[in-house]
Formats: C-alpha cells, sequence, structure tokens
C-alpha cells in the first residue's frame, strides 16, 4: 500500500480536520466524534433541512456536498462503512429547523438500517423525517427489482435538486417529492480499470488483470456484470449508453444532464474523450444536453475507472438544476 497518510486508523479524523481546515466558510464539524458536518449557520429556521451519510472514501459524496442550494448535514463513517445510528441522528437534528428533515442517501444495507433506526430516535423526539434512497445504478438489478439498485453517482443530482427546492422554502412533503423524482430520473453504470485499496484493509478490494476491465462493478468492489479485456474508449461509452437506454429509453426531444465520473485514478482527459463520444451520440438520438458535469464527482478512493449518469429532465428538475448552489465541488451561479 502506497499511500500519504499517517496512521490508518486515524485516516478519516484527519481528512475531515484538513476538509474542514481549508473550507471553513462552508463546513464544520459537529458531534462528539466530529462526525458529522453541518453547513454554518444551520440549522435554518423555518427550511426543510436534508441530511445524508456513508462511508468515507468518496469524496465528494458524501461530505463534500454540504454546502447552500445542496445538503443542510452529513454523518460520515469509516471508509466504504455506515456510519453509525447515533451520528445519523446527529446530523438530522442538526439539521432541524422545524420544518422536517430529509434523509436522501444511497442504497445501502448498513446506511438503509442505520438511518431507519435514526429516523425513530428523532421522531420520538419530535423531528418529523421522510426518506428518499437512490437506487441508480443499473447493472445492479434489473428494472423489476429496481429497489434493489446501489445508490451511485445519481446521487449528486439528487441532492443538487432537493436543495434547490428546501432553499425555496418549501415543505417537507415537497422536497421529498421532488427528491424521489430526481431519484426515478437517473440512471447509472460504472467500469472499473484497477481495485484500490482501504488503507485499514492494506491490501486491493478486488483483483483485476493488467489488461482486464470490468463493466458494472460498484464503488465498493461489489461484483460488476462483464469482465474482458481493455477496450478502446468509444466502445466503453457505447455499451455503458445502451445499458442506461435499455433501462430509460431516450426520445428526440428530450433533455437530460450528463455526468461523466472519475471514481478516482482516471484523469480528465479520459473523461472528456468518453464525454465528446455521449454528447455524440445523444445529439443523434435528438436528446439535447443540460449542465454537464465531467470531473470527479463521486469516487472510490483511487480505482481507475469511471461511471456514466443521465438524469432525465422535465422543466421543473432542469429548473431545479440550474438554480444557484455553493460547495467546493460543485457551484452554480
Amino acid at each position: 500500500m502506497k499511500k500519504i497518510l499517517n496512521d490508518p486508523m486515524n485516516y478519516v479524523q484527519e481528512m475531515l480536520e484538513g476538509l474542514c481546515a481549508a473550507h471553513p466558510q462552508y463546513y464544520q464539524r459537529t458531534g462528539e466524534e466530529g462526525r458529522v458536518i453541518v453547513r454554518p449557520g444551520a440549522p435554518i429556521q423555518g427550511k426543510v433541512g436534508i441530511v445524508t451519510g456513508g462511508g468515507s472514501g468518496h469524496l465528494p459524496v458524501f461530505t463534500g456536498y454540504v454546502g447552500k442550494g445542496l445538503l443542510d448535514a452529513c454523518a460520515i463513517g469509516e471508509v466504504f462503512a455506515s456510519p453509525g445510528v447515533d451520528l445519523m441522528a446527529t446530523a438530522i437534528r442538526a439539521a432541524d429547523g422545524g420544518a422536517g428533515v430529509l434523509r436522501l442517501y444511497g442504497n445501502y444495507g448498513g446506511d438503509v438500517m442505520n438511518f431507519d433506526m435514526a429516523g425513530e430516535l428523532v421522531e420520538m423526539e419530535g423531528i418529523r423525517t421522510t426518506t428518499v434512497r437512490v437506487a441508480d445504478d443499473v447493472a445492479s438489478a434489473g428494472p423489476e427489482e429496481r429497489d434493489k439498485r446501489r445508490g451511485v453517482a445519481g446521487m449528486v443530482y439528487c441532492f443538487k435538486i432537493a436543495g434547490a427546492m428546501a432553499d425555496r422554502m418549501a415543505n417537507l412533503e415537497e422536497v421529498t417529492a421532488v427528491a424521489q423524482k430526481a431519484a426515478d430520473a437517473c440512471r447509472s453504470v460504472g467500469v472499473a480499470l484497477t481495485p484500490c485499496v482501504v488503507p485499514a484493509a492494506g491490501k486491493p478490494t478486488f483483483t483485476l488483470g493488467e489488461d482486464e476491465m470490468e463493466m458494472g462493478m460498484g464503488i465498493h468492489g461489489e461484483p460488476g456484470v462483464s469482465r474482458g479485456p481493455l477496450r478502446r474508449a468509444d466502445e466503453i461509452a457505447e455499451e455503458m449508453l445502451e445499458m442506461i437506454r435499455k433501462d430509460m429509453p431516450l426520445r428526440a426531444g428530450d433533455r437530460v444532464s450528463v455526468l461523466c465520473n472519475s471514481l478516482g485514478a482516471t484523469p480528465l482527459e479520459e473523461l472528456y474523450i468518453v464525454y465528446r463520444y455521449v454528447a455524440r451520440r445523444l445529439k443523434e438520438w435528438g436528446v439535447d444536453i443540460v449542465m454537464p458535469l465531467v470531473g470527479r464527482y463521486a469516487t472510490s478512493m483511487e480505482m481507475a475507472g469511471m461511471s456514466l449518469t443521465l438524469c432525465q429532465l422535465d422543466p421543473q428538475l432542469e429548473e431545479l438544476l440550474l438554480a444557484p448552489c455553493d460547495c467546493p465541488f460543485l457551484k452554480v451561479e
């Protein structure tokens, strides 16, 4: 293992310390362990709070999207490990401005269980909560079992759209409904070229041959749908597009946002090579692209590879996507 770190056991604590020291205008730590990140000034009275949570190792997801027009608080666990119930409950309390709190997070077993329990705890204290689970990874289950799909980079769109709705002082039911609408509008698929190393483990999470790639692999190393020789960028992009299109039929005149996301080690140059092909194909289909995103938005430590997400827009979702937001990793003016 070659990493720039001190003690692997302090990896998350020191990362959070540095994140907040670098961006004090965006992030503050709270809770006994300092594992909950909140917006300065949170909670905002009368505004619906939005909280998320999950394991470290995916920056900017999850912590990075705390900010204006985005999330109000985030609970952070160890690398690839769910934060505990107490941390999630602390995040909910920190986001509660009296209008209720939306729990918005990826569809992973530990996160689901802990957020459900945290919701029960705070509801006994009088805090009203709702839940939207993002499940956008088309490779992890078929459309008939969509509730079993993993939540991946589509979360970025859900954070953005729900955050914009909450900043308009919409009520809890309205914010929840638009967050669910955004989650239902997203489809993603990823491809891995190399494994990553969890600092506490000190060894790769899986193995791939020097000339191999795996289509559909999850951001924690969950198995994909096929493994084979590394192919040309256009061929990889076409397969990902077709997997998404099969699950989300696109017609001429549709409008989508496209996210070409690095899983950690893949450079921007390679992402733009893929985006160039995706944009060309969507144009051929008569589909318009709105606010494309190319870069590191939801990573998996230093894994080489990428994910492709399409968010199908209607006028409401497009307006909220283009609304202002501000955090170190996503700004819309």
